[in-house]
């Protein structure tokens, strides 16, 4: 079977949607039945063979695609099956797959760019044209198929993200320096504990939140810290405004690193004392399994997806409820009990995930598309 597949998200900044896409190609390339046709929609992308080009720029195909347009199975390379990895595929005659990982921005239509509305106007008329979905958790579906008025939505499980080595990344204490920790951590004391917000710092994230929640285990805590480490997003302003709201002392005890990369980010989920992760939604949350591989106790929300993928190897409360947020982290950085509970059932939840399942399975979904048997 002949699968043209948009390697767009490989391109540029990698974010949470380029790993899903490339760990997924990586598990596809061991299928025996399955000839992958990557493409690019982009003028400027260095691509590399197999890759095809669209050579025409995202924004303005996308602006054509609202209208009528003419098929790109050629340009393709006559595939029998397209599967837009990134919420939009081209116009073409075979069947169409597309990827929606998270459903915020259709239901929060002025919280996102304008790139992202005219995402969710080309999804919606893929839909209308037949298009089915697959989503990566079973509360992605169940949002898309009302949203989108289809029950053409397909459940497909992300696999872990690569495990890293605990050795390499934990801080044993003998470089004074701090090793390989940036000059913004230098105001932390050497080895006291921290709590890590991962992610962008978007709306859908609720930063604003944990920062509150830090800042009521912080009176009990002098010595415990908060870290946000994550690309700028829509949200910096109210970040600022909750972060500025602290007392003087408490505002001394928040870092905020930006943009990481993943050695950073290793060494921060193995040095941390505990995950806070109270989003609004969530398609999947890789962070929530990279915190487990490092056996670093999971605080989050009950939104979206997060009870979906962290299971029971993790402390919940309502995304809003910042009292319960801070008891669960005072829970998680004081509790020993409950820390070895929360360690021991990730190493266990993580069980539940594979790439070569998720490959299995999204193989046999374009078999059944194809073959009109996809219900």
């Amino acid at each position: 079977m002949r699968v043209a597949v948009d390697t767009g998200p490989l391109h540029g900044h990698r974010t949470g949607i380029g790993n899903a896409v490339a760990w997924t190609l990586d598990a596809l390339a061991h299928q025996a039945d399955l000839e992958l046709l990557p493409y690019v929609l982009s003028t400027r992308a260095k691509i590399t063979a197999p890759e095809r080009r669209l050579p025409i720029p995202a924004a303005w195909a996308h602006r054509l695609w609202m209208h009528r347009s003419p098929s790109l199975d050629r340009l393709l390379g006559r595939p029998d099956i397209v599967h837009g990895t990134n919420y939009v595929v081209p116009p073409t005659r075979c069947p169409q797959l597309i990827s929606v990982y998270d459903c915020w921005f259709l239901e929060h239509p002025n919280d996102v760019s304008d790139d992202a509305t005219r995402a969710a106007q080309l999804l919606r008329r893929a839909v209308g044209r037949g298009a089915h979905l697959v989503t990566c958790s079973a509360a992605t579906s169940a949002q898309a198929r009302v949203l989108l008025d289809t029950d053409r939505v397909h459940t497909v499980l992300l696999g872990p993200p690569p495990d890293r080595a605990a050795d390499d990344h934990r801080d044993d204490g003998r470089n004074e320096s701090g090793g390989n920790w940036p000059a913004d951590l230098s105001t932390l004391d050497r080895g006291s504990p921290f709590i890590l917000s991962l992610g962008t710092v978007e709306r859908r994230k609720n930063v604003p939140q944990t920062v509150r929640a830090f800042a009521r285990v912080a009176d009990e805590h002098s010595t415990v810290n908060l870290v946000i480490a994550g690309a700028p997003g829509n949200d910096q302003a109210a970040v600022d405004q909750a972060i500025n709201q602290l007392p003087d002392a408490v505002q001394r005890r928040v870092v905020r690193l930006g943009s990481i990369n993943d050695e950073l980010k290793s060494r921060l989920l193995f040095n941390a004392s505990a995950l806070a992760y109270p989003s609004l939604d969530e398609g999947f949350g890789f962070p929530l399994l990279e915190a487990q591989q490092a056996g670093l106790p999971v605080v989050a929300s009950t939104a979206g997806s997060i009870p979906e993928v962290a299971g029971s190897a993790a402390l919940y409360s309502a995304p809003t409820d910042v009292d319960a947020l801070a008891a669960n982290l005072h829970l998680a950085i004081t509790s020993e009990t409950v820390r070895t509970k929360l360690i021991s059932q990730g190493h266990r939840n993580l069980e539940r995930f594979s790439w070569a399942s998720t490959a299995d399975q999204l193989t046999q979904l374009y078999i059944d598309i194809v073959n009109g048997a996809a219900s």
